[in-house]
């Protein structure tokens, strides 16, 4: 698995990119179709806006795109909000995968509607 970090209005150093690669590479751990990963750090300049750091991740999969944006006023604090939301959203997806594929397997023993089970006039 591949994680790219980019920046957008902010120079990306090597403690930013090794922690981004720290907490968005748990996620790995939940799904292994994953291919890669790609994190986009920006800051707003303006200075009337709220939530100044921008962190974005797109999670390419061999079935599918996640992506994901969250916005705080730290930047670690947003990459921390967006670790959280990926790993929800990843083990979401995973469990629509494997629940997609288990529920055409019957697991229970099925009766026909007119049999009855007499248990009571066998004793």
């Amino acid at each position: 698995m591949h994680i790219y970090v980019n920046g957008r209005n902010l120079e990306i150093t090597d403690a930013i990119k090794a922690y981004v690669k720290e907490k968005v590479g748990k996620v790995a751990n939940h799904y292994d179709q994953i291919q890669g990963l790609e994190v986009v750090l920006s800051v707003v300049k303006n200075p009337a806006a709220s939530g100044k750091h921008v962190a974005e991740v797109t999670c390419k999969m061999s079935t599918g795109i996640i992506h994901c944006k969250e916005e705080a006023d730290s930047m670690y604090e947003s990459i921390d909000l967006l670790a959280d939301k990926l790993d929800r959203q990843v083990k979401k997806f995973k469990d629509k995968m494997l629940g997609s594929q288990r529920a055409s397997i019957r697991t229970e023993d099925y009766s026909e509607p007119g049999e009855e089970v007499e248990e009571a006039a066998a004793e």
